[in-house]
């Protein structure tokens, strides 16, 4: 399978189309669906790449796949269809769809008192799930201040149209690959502040330079050193976050993972290498509960080429 970094696989459709699929969404669930349907097949006929990445992710938790190929396609399909679940999800979230009382889980308990404790932190998450659901609680806690870092280039046109057409403004966005002692600086006054900062910690930026192999679903898969190195220089509480559809609704966890508030600057690396490894297990766990609400469709084992 090729070596292709998933940044550079790029935005599919345009802005005008995404547009018409967010109009769509607010005429009901089945003229979106009626539409949508076609387009994933559309998607997954089309995406060699995306397609052999789900195959081989599928076959990773489930090796007897491999000798029942039609059972194996079938079941990629169903991974590409969850995957329009979850654009419709996304969409219905920033359109103010999903009622709190959707959401379920200890989760939100946890954020609730957390938040309510008045001290910040840097939330780990993954792309697995919907966290754009979670806008429903957020909007609970009107003080809530986010900033989430990411990779905007391939986000950046589905942003702007959710934004346009619900009006619904975005979270205050950074990009990963412009972060400088400035910026640092921005992400602790608002951890010390009461607010959070979001990172997702299991893609490797194009800018990432330092990555780790770690153990991931019975292979080494690269995973970055950014998100760990981050929370060793921010001294904060650390928590992860993740959502998954279940049924109607949606489970929420919201839990504490580390502090490195007083972590010794000659303790750093020993801290990174364990809690790469220790979220990569935390990750998995999740992954095997809930297959089909994996995202990522790209070769995610392949180690990275040297640049």
């Amino acid at each position: 399978m090729s070596r292709q970094h998933w940044a550079s696989i790029g935005e599919r459709g345009t802005l005008t189309g995404m547009l018409l699929m967010v109009h769509l969404r607010r005429l009901g669930e089945w003229p979106f669906r009626l539409v949508l349907g076609p387009v994933i097949l559309w998607y997954y006929l089309s995406h060699g790449l995306a397609r052999q990445a789900s195959r081989d992710f599928l076959a990773r938790l489930d090796p007897a796949l491999r000798c029942r190929p039609i059972a194996w396609r079938l079941r990629s399909l169903r991974h590409f269809f969850s995957f329009g679940q979850a654009l419709m999800d996304k969409v219905a979230a920033w359109n103010g769809k999903h009622a709190p009382e959707a959401l379920n889980g200890t989760g939100v308990d946890n954020f609730r008192q957390t938040f309510a404790n008045g001290r910040g932190g840097l939330v780990l998450v993954s792309h697995h799930g919907n966290l754009d659901v979670v806008n429903a609680f957020s909007e609970q806690h009107a003080n809530l201040q986010l900033t989430v870092l990411m990779h905007t280039r391939n986000a950046r046109k589905f942003n702007e149209l959710l934004e346009r057409a619900t009006g619904r403004r975005q979270p205050d966005i950074m990009d990963v690959s412009e972060l400088s002692p400035a910026s640092a600086q921005q992400l602790d006054q608002r951890i010390r502040d009461g607010g959070f900062v979001v990172i997702a910690a299991d893609r490797i930026a194009p800018s990432e330079q330092r990555y780790r192999l770690l153990k991931f679903l019975g292979a080494e898969a690269a995973f970055p050193e950014g998100p760990f190195m981050l929370a060793t220089l921010l001294r904060c509480p650390i928590y992860t976050l993740s959502c998954v559809r279940e049924h109607q609704g949606f489970t929420v966890a919201f839990e504490k993972f580390d502090d490195t508030s007083s972590l010794a600057r000659a303790e750093r690396g020993n801290w990174i290498a364990q809690a790469m490894q220790r979220h990569a297990d935390l990750l998995a766990d999740q992954v095997q509960r809930y297959p089909l609400q994996w995202f990522n469709f790209y070769p995610f084992w392949h180690v990275p080429e040297a640049n």
